[in-house]
């Protein structure tokens, strides 16, 4: 394409004033600004030495820092009086004084970054992401790199939760030593804080080896989603006096085992009481009523991200209509779309008239156009 001398012009300028980010002198604190602009918001640190004189020929030059400039910030502005991190010896205090502790799934950096904000003690990269995240038809079919990329999206969000990570199905049953190694990677790859594994007595050594290694340990028992198969289905766990039985046996032995708690899920309220009574390390319930030490649901089912008619779990208490509320902001903007009321004037950037002017005369002197 030929371009005019007027056109070759206004293209130099047009690079140069993209290359140059104006800068505000403050005589009095010798900082430097950016300048308001409406599209761009920016996160700066910037360090002077002020001398007398802004005229003098050893005025210094600014040291300026950009942290961030774009038009968006993952994380937000920063809370300004930040939780405080929790740790297994807050979790362990929490318990001591009886004071509920709260758990919830999530599956990446924006779940994780509300979770987090609203101020829940433990965040799960539980397996049901296999589910709600990726639309697989069970938790069977998740594998170690998909959660080690879920965990890792979750860490970065999380600044304050006790963060753990659920290993899947096949990654930990062979062996303790399969076990460990797959542990190391979920603390190693995924910044995890510790990790959650399925089974009773049977993984007793196996918690026993990755505890011995400084790896936080959260059993589950109960009902047993990655063992459904063997349980004939998702079923209620402890409803007879063997089955109970069992259950506090499974309990007992991955707490003599090293776990610093356990998950208790579908179990008759009673028997999730009792059994919270006869350990020495919290109880988190998932179906199991309000007598464990804490509690855990699924977040894409407390907060109704699903459409209507998806069958729930009956423990499951619906707080809010995230699916709802996203369809009709989506299906707004679709009709504001069609209908061009979307972007309006107050969504769209300004140009200095003579700047418009000499581009549509630079535009009239191009060939072709």
């Amino acid at each position: 394409m030929h371009l005019s001398p007027a056109a070759r012009s206004l293209s130099r300028s047009t690079r140069h004033a993209a290359s140059w980010v104006p800068r505000v002198l403050s005589a009095t604190t010798g900082t430097t600004t950016p300048p308001a602009t409406p599209f761009l918001s920016s996160t700066t640190t910037t360090t002077t030495t002020p001398t007398p004189s802004l005229t003098s020929p050893s005025f210094p030059l600014c040291r300026h820092t950009q942290v961030r400039w774009s038009s968006h910030s993952p994380m937000g502005t920063p809370p300004a009086n930040p939780r405080k991190q929790v740790t297994l010896p807050k979790l362990r205090d929490m318990y001591a004084k009886g004071d509920p502790i709260t758990v919830i799934t999530a599956h990446d950096f924006p779940s994780a970054h509300v979770a987090d904000a609203a101020g829940m003690d433990v965040i799960l990269v539980g397996d049901s992401l296999a589910m709600v995240a990726l639309g697989m038809e069970d938790t069977s079919e998740v594998v170690v790199e998909e959660m080690l990329l879920h965990c890792r999206s979750v860490a970065r969000a999380t600044k304050a939760a006790f963060t753990i990570g659920d290993l899947p199905m096949g990654s930990y049953e062979i062996s303790p030593g399969q076990a460990l190694e797959t542990a190391i990677r979920f603390v190693k790859e995924g910044r995890m804080k510790g990790i959650k594994l399925e089974g009773g007595k049977e993984m007793a050594p196996t918690i026993q080896r990755i505890t011995e290694a400084g790896i936080p340990v959260l059993g589950h028992v109960g009902l047993t989603p990655q063992r459904q198969n063997s349980l004939g289905g998702f079923r209620v766990q402890g409803k007879t006096v063997a089955s109970a039985l069992r259950v506090l046996e499974d309990a007992l032995a991955v707490q003599e085992a090293g776990c610093f708690a356990v998950v208790l899920e579908a179990v008759p309220p009673e028997v999730a009481a009792i059994i919270t009574q006869k350990l020495s390390i919290p109880t988190i319930g998932i179906g199991a009523g309000n007598g464990c030490s804490g509690q855990v649901l699924v977040q894409v089912d407390m907060t109704g991200n699903f459409p209507p008619g998806r069958t729930i779990p009956k423990f499951v208490k619906k707080y809010g209509d995230v699916w709802g509320e996203s369809f009709r902001a989506i299906e707004a903007y679709r009709d504001e779309v069609k209908s061009r009321q979307y972007p309006a004037q107050e969504h769209t950037y300004s140009m200095p008239v003579k700047e418009l002017e000499g581009f549509v005369q630079a535009v009239k002197h191009l060939r072709g156009v």
